[in-house]
């Protein structure tokens, strides 16, 4: 969440913030409650010290009619604090509830509009793939090859599930160890996170775990969640700590199952492996100082390039357009690589992305350093996807087909592979 200290401070900044990102936040009833907030806990406090002057004065030695009033004030002041203390507690959860609704600043070069087609491609790296035939999408490649099985998938577990099978298992294999050798390389700490977290992790982080439009999975009965990325995890691991400055930055890497309803994920370009209710993910995490959390997202960035211009894929970096940021992100990146099989001609799609979320995910896990002043301060945090392990398996799959419905594998994977062309078994 945002420093509500800043709310009457940066009214107008906040206000066109909320418009830019299409969000229907009410920010003057929030203020309202904010206000009324304030008032009932100055009313509270005054009515505590009435409430400690009483019970000094009883420890006097007094008069049995003395002792009587303060008796008969003690306990009209005792069921005055329970009645505005249940008031406070009441506007306290609306605020707190409220305030994260506003979302996050956003950077002052991140494109303004409302969907995907508002962001802007600021980089191109590699040719779009060109075939003298018809080019498969990897549904059609995956099951001919036997290596994919989305109706047994769909039979077993529903729809958006599917089995991978024979030599896709050991590619899916390669590219996790060949993105986990690139992340630590770069001084990443490797984890693999829990696959359920508990939804004040959640709500901390920036998902809702609740409602129609939830992308979150609920555990009934639990309050946990089965996570949608291990930014949730490695995010919710220094909850309530104060790090010090000497041991930032963090940086972190987790593998982890991740879980989606995908509510309104329906399209043409959701097919298949694109958009599934669980995939494997390895998932870059940072904490670090205020001043270099932008020198850090450019880290992250780069490190997925790496990755994806190692596969010898055509991808396009895309800065998001504030409308699709997310409410925690302060700026996000995209890396959409070239899909052949998307469309009549191919398309790009999107394989990972990167945001700076600054301290908005800090104050609400209350994740702070100590700086050399001595001073408590809130931490900023970075995510990134190093792989998803399903939609870059879509990228390989469909610019690496061959006419004869043969894939090659990437040859920077061959060595984690062991062969170097998935054929159809006889």
């Amino acid at each position: 969440m945002i420093d509500v200290k800043e709310l009457k401070s940066r009214y107008d900044e906040i206000k066109a913030n909320i418009a830019n990102r299409y969000m229907n936040v009410d920010l003057d009833a929030i203020i309202r409650d904010q206000d009324e907030r304030a008032a009932l806990l100055l009313d509270l406090e005054n009515l505590r010290a009435k409430r400690n002057e009483n019970a000094a004065k009883m420890k006097a030695k007094l008069t049995p009619e003395e002792r009587a009033v303060l008796i008969a004030e003690g306990k009209a002041i005792k069921e005055e604090v329970a009645k505005k203390e249940a008031a406070f507690n009441e506007i306290d959860s609306k605020f707190s509830a409220e305030v994260r609704t506003i979302p996050n600043y956003a950077h002052k070069d991140a494109p303004i509009g409302k969907e995907d087609k508002d962001s802007l491609a600021v980089k191109f790296h590699g040719e779009p793939k060109k075939f003298p035939f018809r080019a498969k999408d990897h549904v059609e490649l995956g099951e001919a090859l036997d290596i994919l099985d989305f109706d047994n998938g769909a039979k077993v577990a529903g729809q958006k599930f599917y089995y991978i099978k024979n030599q896709a298992v050991i590619l899916q294999m390669a590219l996790e160890r060949y993105a986990m050798d690139i992340v630590l390389k770069h001084g990443f700490t490797p984890f693999i996170t829990p696959d359920i977290a508990k939804e004040e992790i959640l709500n901390g982080i920036g998902f809702n775990p609740r409602g129609a439009e939830s992308n979150i999975y609920t555990i009934e009965g639990t309050d946990t969640c089965l996570v949608g990325t291990a930014e949730i995890t490695l995010g919710g691991y220094y909850q309530n700590t104060i790090l010090e400055k000497k041991d930032l930055p963090i940086r972190m890497t987790g593998l982890s199952h991740c879980f989606r309803r995908e509510a309104g994920g329906a399209g043409q370009y959701s097919k298949g492996l694109y958009r599934v209710h669980q995939f494997s993910k390895l998932e870059m995490f940072i904490y670090c100082l205020p001043e270099e959390s932008d020198e850090f997202h450019k880290e992250i960035l780069s490190i997925e390039e790496e990755i994806f211009s190692g596969l010898g894929l055509a991808y396009r970096v895309v800065d998001t357009a504030t409308g699709d940021l997310g409410a925690p992100a302060y700026r996000k990146f995209d890396i959409e690589a070239w899909m052949p099989g998307r469309g009549d001609e191919g398309e790009y799609g999107e394989v990972t992305s990167t945001s700076n979320c600054t301290d908005y995910q800090a104050r609400s896990l209350n994740i702070r350093y100590r700086d050399d002043d001595g001073k408590i301060k809130f931490v900023h945090m970075l995510n990134g996807t190093a792989v998803a392990l399903s939609r870059a398996m879509v990228a390989i799959i469909e610019n690496y087909q061959n006419e004869d419905g043969s894939v090659s594998i990437p040859e920077i994977l061959v060595p984690y592979c062991g062969f170097d062309r998935i054929t159809k078994r006889g």
